[in-house]
């Protein structure tokens, strides 16, 4: 029986591919497994991982506000109770290795493990590594990662390329583009721009498309799969009521993901680290404005390891509102450019990530 503490969250960058491995390692092992997450109180892991099926246990962890907030004095000792609510967790639960995926929680629960010699494993979604891994690293066994150069960061001979595992089926074509565009109510006449900016929605995003439809006459020149987020939903329905425009779909959520990236000719998105891993493996030409909200503005890193290999274009969310939308409509009208963009993205696919990961798994326990 092997035990495995998997440690990750925050946001669902780090949550998800802690449970593609989780559900990868079951495939392995099947009921010779054990498998316990240890995520930070009152983060979203909190939730989502027992609605999956997995033990959690929370950490009274919190991170530093960039903002002055009275919560920031609490942090060194939270930390100091998180490192030794860890410490009894992996004295109780007495795991052969530790695997962190970033967040809050996996920082306390690495480090005390490798005080107390268990093994650990570091999987780096992004193309920067952020200053805990950076820290950590010097007493992991091993450091999965997603770009190259990543020894810039990291010892060499630690480092082993596995990519971002992600949860679901992803592939390139394969599917029915005609069944795609009808789900959301397109013809095969003119081409498709998704716009997506996560569930909660992205306020460039949704800027970028309002200033864009305020100049149309009621009809847009391309279709466009436009995913608004949870928070800017009511506000983008009231938008569009206003400036009823032809060829536009507006949801909060895109429940088929699957047939959004069938259908697009070209992809609009932020450039989180398992974003780009989805990209990569439908192989979609992608304009990346990347949010500039984020640690050590990583998005932006993310999207010029692209950028760099011709795979992708960028514009920054400071230029997004007044230049995206033209940039996507001369790179639709490109079909060359964007068969390049799509050949280049593709080079990029890990499409077995999590199976990866856990044979670095094996081999830290072994």
């Amino acid at each position: 029986m092997k035990r495995i503490i998997l440690s990750g969250g925050g946001t669902g960058g780090h949550i998800y591919p802690a449970v593609a491995v989780a559900e990868a390692l079951k495939r392995r092992y099947g009921s010779d497994v054990e498998l316990l997450f240890v995520g930070a109180e009152g983060k979203m892991e909190m939730e989502k991982v027992p609605a999956l099926g997995y033990n959690i246990v929370g950490l009274p962890i919190l991170g530093i506000q960039r903002k002055f907030t009275w919560k920031n004095l609490t942090v060194p000792f939270r930390l100091i109770s998180s490192v030794l609510k860890a410490r009894k967790v992996i004295r109780r639960f007495r795991p052969d290795a530790v695997v962190g995926f970033g967040g809050y929680a996996s920082g306390p629960v690495l480090w005390t493990a490798q005080q107390m010699g268990v093994p650990t494993l570091i999987q780096e979604q992004n193309s920067f590594a952020g200053v805990a891994n950076k820290i950590l690293a010097k007493k992991a066994k091993r450091i999965c990662v997603a770009y190259d150069g990543m020894e810039r960061f990291f010892p060499a001979e630690k480092i082993t390329m596995t990519g971002n595992p992600l949860r679901g089926t992803f592939g390139r074509g394969g599917g029915n583009r005609k069944e795609a565009l009808a789900h959301y109510g397109f013809n095969e006449t003119l081409p498709v721009v998704l716009v997506v900016g996560g569930s909660l929605g992205t306020r460039t995003l949704n800027n970028m498309m309002k200033k864009w439809v305020a100049t149309l006459d009621g009809k847009a020149p391309v279709q466009v799969i436009w995913q608004t987020g949870k928070f800017y939903e009511r506000e983008m329905r009231e938008f569009l009521a206003e400036h009823p425009t032809e060829n536009i779909w507006q949801g909060a959520f895109i429940e088929r993901m699957d047939y959004a990236y069938e259908a697009a000719d070209l992809v609009i998105s932020r450039s989180g680290a398992c974003t780009v891993s989805e990209l990569c493996l439908v192989g979609k030409p992608t304009l990346f404005v990347p949010s500039p909200n984020v640690a050590e503005d990583h998005q932006t890193k993310n999207a010029m390891a692209l950028v760099e290999k011709d795979a992708a274009v960028m514009v920054r969310d400071s230029e997004a509102v007044e230049r995206a939308v033209a940039e996507a409509l001369a790179l639709i009208a490109d079909p060359e450019r964007l068969l390049s963009l799509s050949k280049n993205i593709e080079k990029l696919a890990i499409a077995d990530s999590a199976d990866r990961i856990v044979a670095e798994i094996e081999k830290v326990i072994e």
